[in-house]
């Protein structure tokens, strides 16, 4: 059921009496808590109100850094929505912002990119998503360490949109360099699977499905092995992967681990 927002889930007055009115920020942490707890039960309908409250909650306090966190934030739960013109509308919004602040060099403007160019790739806009890759891959390698794993998100992210442009060798070795980071991550399993079954879904592109069949199967095993992982928290972020990864086996006639993939996801969001 969609939850109705009250004025308890925003726990700040807005800000009138502060000593800096001019910029007053906004409870970022406690509004992503609240977004992820959304998120955890599936409501998706509850987190864009919840989004649009505090975009605007973060123009009257003139918190503009507070404001392109939410943008990176709404880009992606529109893209996970499929709401294609309201997520390049946000796309646009934060890349225009970012550009007035003069943060060109930063990585929270690496991070926009990389937000704007996956919800590109997402609406069929590769061609347009590839330009903000490399240059978040710039600013990545330039202010993190390389075991970082946001190094390993783009990796994986940036390859999708090779891959789909044809440009599978330089994919695939984006795929194994974020493999190579996600593997030190705590809780990395999932995005080292993650990456195993988009080299199926390339070496199925690159080679067709009967001439790469064993290959496909050795990276299936290796993604499914890995999300049996003991240990692995089973919570709103582990559904989501679940979700994903779930017709991928089924694309390639692992139906079992299909249903299982579903199952898991369902009693997860069942329980939020």
């Amino acid at each position: 059921m969609t939850e109705i927002l009250s004025k308890d889930d925003y726990e700040e007055p807005k800000c009138l009496l502060n000593m800096h009115p001019e910029v007053t920020p906004i409870p970022l942490g406690r509004i992503i808590e609240k977004l992820d707890s959304y998120l955890n039960k599936n409501d998706y309908a509850a987190a864009e109100r919840h989004l649009k409250y505090w975009l605007l909650e973060a123009d009257s306090c003139h918190d503009m850094r507070g404001k392109l966190a939410l943008l990176n934030e709404q880009i992606g739960l529109y893209r996970k929505t499929e709401k294609e013109s309201e997520c390049l509308t946000a796309i646009s919004t934060a890349l225009s912002l970012a550009d007035s602040m003069d943060m060109n060099e930063s990585v929270t403007f690496g991070t926009t990119l990389i937000n704007a160019a996956t919800g590109y790739k997402a609406f069929g806009k590769a061609e347009d998503a590839l330009p903000l890759y490399r240059k978040a891959q710039v600013i990545y390698e330039k202010a993190l360490d390389l075991n970082d794993g946001r190094l390993g998100g783009l990796y994986n992210n940036m390859a999708l949109t090779l891959t789909e442009l044809k440009n599978f060798s330089e994919a695939e070795e984006l795929y194994q360099k974020a493999i190579k980071v996600m593997e030190k991550q705590e809780n990395g399993e999932l995005e080292v699977a993650v990456s195993y079954l988009n080299i199926a879904d390339l070496i199925a592109e690159r080679d067709g499905l009967e001439n790469g069949e064993k290959e496909i199967e050795k990276q299936l095993l290796k993604a499914e092995e890995l999300l049996n992982t003991d240990g692995l928290p089973k919570d709103g972020y582990y559904a989501f992967v679940c979700e994903k990864c779930a017709p991928v086996f089924g694309y390639y006639g692992y139906f079992l681990t299909e249903q299982e993939l579903e199952r898991r996801a369902r009693e997860i969001y069942e329980r939020a």
